[in-house]
């Protein structure tokens, strides 16, 4: 009878380590996960931390602009949760297959992937073979492998109204040129950097036509954008945000023609623009995508005017919290002013802007916020 009953205890304690087994899970890390979580509940996820990747193209995260705000955004995720971990990648070419074989080379290795960047839209199968593996795609929605756009559950995708920053660079770069003559310079003709340069017309434009500036737009013809569907868009595009040299001649070329204010969104071949601007003495540049004032320093003074601006940084934050707690749910996010994620830099210290164009321009950015102003962008549909 003891017998039986010892071998009873056994059966029982093994039913109770099954039903245990069955109703906890384990995460990627090894981390206990309930399975009865429901999404948005805030129960913690990866409690042992989050193993992270950026995948950047061709500039890595060191390039003081569009990458390094992203990366920024993951170092503040990190302060918080110091168990976490970030793991810079860089695919140097820029080129769209190597920029997705740069994600698949790692994907089993890391929890989330960040990729920065228009050519990382080809991410969408990679994604759906991977649903472990949570995805932030800055800049691009994901796309089929006939090019066009889904929604994929584990891949949040954000883009932003960045012709609503283009034109407030364009209103500022109206308001304070003083030879009449302002351009934007930008890296390659995607629709992000397309969208900062009708933006920025737009805001000349508007400024011309409301407050009577009368500045004028400079385009040299042979470095007119061509854009990912074959059309020439004008303006002044380098062709690469990592070609420092052939930025330099692009602004030696516009100031050469009076330009006296550029917007740059050139990446790290904006950095050519700016060393053409300081060598000038009488140029001021207007940064792009992030504040740059502190980028640009020569000798005691500063050539940024002011910045262009979109929120990355907060919005790939807010994005990994949702992965750490369990709320994290795939979208095509369309990004601007009504969730302060567009605008420009006008933090005392960090413009050199006369108080008379804030004003204007904070007054023009409210009828941009609540639809009253609409700049020109490079999707119609918006």
């Amino acid at each position: 009878m003891k017998r039986n009953c010892k071998n009873i205890m056994v059966v029982l304690l093994c039913v109770i380590l099954a039903v245990i087994s069955v109703g906890c899970g384990k995460s990627k890390n090894g981390n206990v996960e309930s399975s009865g979580t429901e999404s948005g509940s805030g129960q913690e996820i990866y409690m042992n931390g989050m193993k992270i990747a950026i995948v950047s193209s061709p500039s890595g995260v060191d390039d003081n602009g569009f990458n390094k705000n992203i990366y920024d955004g993951i170092l503040a995720f990190i302060a918080d949760n110091p168990e976490s971990s970030i793991t810079p990648v860089k695919e140097p070419s820029g080129d769209v297959a190597s920029a997705v074989q740069a994600v698949a080379d790692i994907v089993a290795d890391y929890d989330v992937i960040v990729c920065c960047g228009f050519q990382f839209a080809g991410i969408a199968e990679l994604a759906e073979d991977n649903p472990e593996v949570s995805f932030i795609l800055v800049d691009s929605y994901p796309v089929d492998a006939s090019g066009n756009e889904v929604v994929v559950d584990n891949i949040y995708a954000m883009l932003f109204k960045e012709q609503e920053s283009g034109f407030c660079a364009g209103m500022a770069a109206a308001f304070e040129t003083k030879s009449g003559k302002v351009a934007v310079v930008n890296g390659v003709a995607y629709p992000s950097n397309v969208n900062y340069q009708y933006g920025f017309m737009s805001g000349v434009a508007y400024a011309n036509e409301q407050y009577g500036t009368s500045a004028e737009i400079v385009e040299l013809p042979s470095y007119a954008g061509i854009d990912s569907k074959g059309n020439s868009v004008g303006g002044n595009y380098v062709g690469s945000f990592s070609d420092e040299a052939t930025g330099k001649v692009v602004g030696q070329a516009l100031i050469d023609k009076g330009c006296d204010v550029i917007f740059v969104v050139a990446g790290a071949s904006g950095n050519g623009v700016f060393t053409a601007a300081k060598e000038a003495g009488n140029v001021f540049c207007i940064g792009g995508d992030v504040d740059q004032f502190d980028d640009v320093v020569s000798g005691s003074s500063n050539i940024i005017l002011t910045s262009g601006l979109k929120m990355m940084d907060k919005n790939v934050e807010e994005q990994l919290h949702k992965i750490k707690n369990g709320s994290f749910q795939g979208e095509n996010a369309l990004l601007g002013a009504d969730t302060d994620s567009t605008g420009y830099v006008k933090a005392s210290g960090r413009h050199q802007l006369s108080e008379d164009t804030i004003t204007k321009m904070d007054e023009a950015f409210v009828k941009v916020k609540n639809g009253e102003v609409v700049p020109a962008t490079a999707n119609p549909e918006e």
